[in-house]
């Protein structure tokens, strides 16, 4: 799991490695990662749009912009979490994903909430210690 909290509102990531979705003879490898948006803040927030950086294991990056999150563009009151699943493939074994959100407040002012970086390792991956 995996977490990080910006300006009042908190990211939780859970990533989990699809064996079923995945065929490593072909150089698929797929994840499912569910994400969990909490809004500890005294403001009501909206996400509006959403910003990934998605790094394979040969450094291959790729930036995924668009308009909120699987269709949605949740509206969380103080205390309110919004989830929800979605799914990463890759060329290689393990990559890493990072982000944000950006999130308007009532008053109409937007900011970005951090997405923490977030591995996705499979069986397959070779294990390296930094």
């Amino acid at each position: 799991m995996y977490s990080a909290l910006t300006h009042g509102v908190q990211v939780t990531v859970v990533p989990a490695f699809l064996p079923e979705q995945s065929d490593p003879s072909e150089s698929r490898y797929v994840w499912s990662y569910e994400i969990e948006i909490a809004n500890l803040g005294a403001a009501t927030v909206q996400l509006v749009s959403r910003h990934w950086i998605i790094t394979d294991a040969a450094g291959r990056r790729e930036d995924v912009r668009g308009p909120g999150v699987v269709g949605e563009q949740p509206i969380l009151r103080t205390g309110e979490t919004f989830r929800y699943m979605s799914g990463c493939p890759l060329t290689t074994p393990s990559g890493i994903m990072v982000g944000t959100f950006r999130m308007v407040d009532e008053e109409g002012r937007a900011f970005d909430v951090e997405v923490p970086a977030f591995s996705l390792d499979s069986p397959f991956a070779r294990k390296v210690l930094n």
